[in-house]
């Protein structure tokens, strides 16, 4: 199979792109290097450029015979799409529309989203199936939620069958080292752990009088690595998903719920050093989280997570001097 993947030079793209090749499929990366990283790209072919160019998009449509297209790229940062949502809603959902009607085009008629869980709201005990409610918490949610509304729309009206997978929260590296988080300030809970022990600063717990056990947030931790592996199932099952329906979503998570302050604990636990903790307001856009407990990954398309948060916590605590070495910082 040849897989399109748009910001497949980013965090999440890179690792989408490695274990498709690991699994046999040949990949071509669409990036504008807006966060991405041209050491994540390697010999696979490239397309620079933004994925609302038309001339570029159905340049690579004529080049390649695409057999599906997952669409990665976006701005992902929730703070920022509520002091920008113009730019969100632009770059999210305007610049994905063009990158479908290109597709059509070009006779791609299959897209692989990557949504978000964060369109979900979450009951009293912040659990989620794919049947869920939906209330979007931020700009950033709602373009997900935005886009999932025009693949489900644009599915019944053409031949382009579409799959949403909703990511609830990616953490880790790729396990064999080869891409892994690439921005020198992301905002994940993680990332802010590892920049403070790696600093030897005070790690704030963002929010802690959210109804959860502990008084954080709740996340369901997906090691990027099983993430990425969702994909590969979701592209090799993406028939047999679609065989009765046009149009499908799917969560993506591990099934467990872990509080930020419980993330902090085990990552002291791996780390080995006790961490300075201060406790502070919740961000804008910030939601309590949720989890989810939904098998249908499994029952369909044959995925489940093998990883667990500690697992990610390794992965990234090893990823920091290879980062250093790659990146510069």
């Amino acid at each position: 199979m040849k897989v399109l993947i748009t910001g497949g030079a980013g965090y999440i793209g890179s690792t989408v792109a490695s274990a498709c090749e690991d699994a046999g499929h040949d990949v071509v990366i669409l990036d504008d290097f807006s966060t991405g990283r041209r050491e994540f790209v390697g010999e696979r072919t490239l397309y620079e450029g933004d994925i609302a160019d038309n001339e570029l998009l159905d340049r690579l449509f004529s080049e390649h015979t695409v057999d599906a297209v997952v669409h990665c790229a976006a701005k992902i940062i929730v703070p920022e799409s509520v002091d920008e949502p113009l730019s969100y809603y632009e770059n999210n959902v305007a610049k994905t529309l063009t990158l479908l009607q290109a597709m059509q085009r070009g006779g791609v008629q299959r897209f692989l989203f990557s949504s978000s869980a964060s369109i979900y709201a979450p009951d009293e005990h912040f659990i989620v199936t794919e049947a869920s409610p939906l209330e979007p918490g931020s700009p950033y949610a709602r373009t997900k939620y935005m886009v999932e509304m025009v693949m489900e729309d644009f599915a019944a009206a053409s031949d382009v069958r579409m799959l949403s997978l909703r990511y609830f929260n990616p953490i880790g590296t790729d396990p064999k080292m080869r891409s892994g988080q690439q921005l020198e300030k992301p905002s994940h809970v993680l990332a802010k752990l590892l920049e403070a022990w790696v600093n030897k600063e005070t790690f704030t717990v963002t929010g802690v009088n959210w109804p959860t056990r502990d008084g954080s947030g709740i996340r369901d931790f997906i090691h990027v690595w099983d993430l990425a592996r969702a994909h590969v199932a979701a592209l090799e099952n993406f028939d047999k998903a679609t065989a009765d329906t046009n149009y499908d979503k799917f969560n993506i998570g591990t099934g467990n719920g872990v509080t930020v302050k419980e993330l902090a604990a085990a990552f002291e636990e791996i780390s080995g050093d006790p961490l300075q903790v201060e406790f502070g307001d919740s961000r804008p856009g910030d939601v309590a989280g949720v989890y989810t407990v939904s098998k249908k990954a499994h029952d369909v398309l044959g995925w489940e997570a093998q990883l667990s948060e500690t697992d990610a916590v390794r992965d990234a605590i090893a990823w920091l001097p290879i980062r250093k070495a790659m990146l510069g910082y």
